[in-house]
């Protein structure tokens, strides 16, 4: 089982450091930078092995080089990419990957980036999504298609509903705003516009999500076709 700690960082984004509960082993998904992260480790006397690269933006990778130097962890990104410098490890669809007892398997989702991946610890019910999926949105659609977000939304779709989603960025407000211009009448949306309201109103993050909400008040997971997913996403563009 992982220890799962969120780290706000930059304007809007959150790294995540795991820590696997029987062997003590650590990880770092997206270090956007690297201090706050830094901070962290150095207070709970942890010493990462792996980053976690789940696709190549700075804002999600500009902590890697100072992480690295500091502890000698192996970067893990997409196969395919060359854009993230020193990485160790290159995975691609269904790669495990094991972060002491606790196993994330590798899933390929295209879309936001050609090489964007996620990695899913099912023992843990845990996404970590970058900016594919975020709660109640989806990534810009900077080098893939709006049929390349629909498949990789089918494949989270697929998860178990009590999937916990830790995504890349604190966007959920912004999003539920749009997400109720074009679901209109949603009660799951409606209802969760409230809980995430009261987190945010104590400045406390609103992920983890689930993602039983994001199946039915996501706009960009209740789209039946790619044709919708995308003229949704042309909308969100221009919201």
């Amino acid at each position: 089982m992982l220890d799962i700690h969120l780290i706000p960082v930059l304007q809007d984004n959150y790294v995540y450091v795991l820590v696997d509960q029987n062997t003590g082993v650590s990880a770092v998904v997206d270090p956007g930078e690297a201090k706050p992260v830094i901070d962290f480790l150095e207070a709970h006397n942890l010493k990462p092995s792996f980053i976690l690269n789940t696709h190549h933006h700075w804002d999600h990778t500009n902590g890697n080089h100072a992480l690295v130097e500091k502890y000698g962890c192996q970067i893990v990104a997409p196969a395919g990419e060359d854009r993230i410098d020193g990485a160790g490890q290159k995975v691609a669809e269904g790669y495990r990957i094991e972060i002491g007892d606790s196993i994330a398997t590798v899933i390929e989702t295209p879309a936001h980036t050609k090489t964007h991946i996620c990695f899913y610890f099912e023992g843990d019910k845990a996404l970590f999504c970058g900016d594919t999926l975020f709660s109640i949105g989806c990534g810009r659609l900077f080098e893939g298609s709006a049929d390349d977000m629909f498949q990789a939304m089918q494949k989270l779709k697929a998860l178990p509903d009590d999937t916990r989603v830790y995504c890349g960025h604190e966007y959920t407000e912004a999003n539920i705003q749009f997400a109720k211009t074009v679901l209109e009448n949603n009660d799951v949306l409606k209802s969760y516009e409230q809980e995430v309201k009261e987190l945010r109103a104590k400045s406390l993050p609103s992920i983890p999500s689930k993602l039983e909400i994001e199946k039915k008040a996501n706009p960009f997971m209740v789209a039946k076709t790619a044709n919708e997913l995308g003229h949704y996403r042309q909308l969100k563009d221009n919201f």
